[in-house]
């Protein structure tokens, strides 16, 4: 059976606008994960995916390194990660 992980993620450097969030819902969609993304006052983009332990793991390091085409990422932090025993969300959503 597939564990399932869920972590919170916020990403600092280049990340508005610059389609971050539009890529970031693509690349979790890929990956078969759920959850969502928003930008912040703070000039980052945060938000949280679910899903199969290996699809987190590979959503982190696109996180970490890839992101969008015109993004830069300085550094990406993962928060709160956690087994747990279902899905909360439907679909992966950018939040406005």
């Amino acid at each position: 059976m597939t564990r399932l992980k869920a972590v919170d993620f916020e990403v600092f450097g280049k990340v508005q606008g610059v389609f971050f969030r539009k890529y970031t819902e693509q690349k979790a969609k890929s990956l078969n994960l759920v959850g969502w993304c928003e930008n912040t006052s703070h000039e980052t983009v945060k938000g949280q995916v679910q899903g199969p332990d290996e699809n987190i793991e590979a959503m982190k390091e696109w996180l970490r390194k890839n992101g969008s085409p015109k993004s830069r990422i300085d550094k990406a932090e993962f928060k709160n990660e956690s087994d747990i025993s279902s899905l909360t969300f439907t679909e992966f959503q950018i939040r406005r």
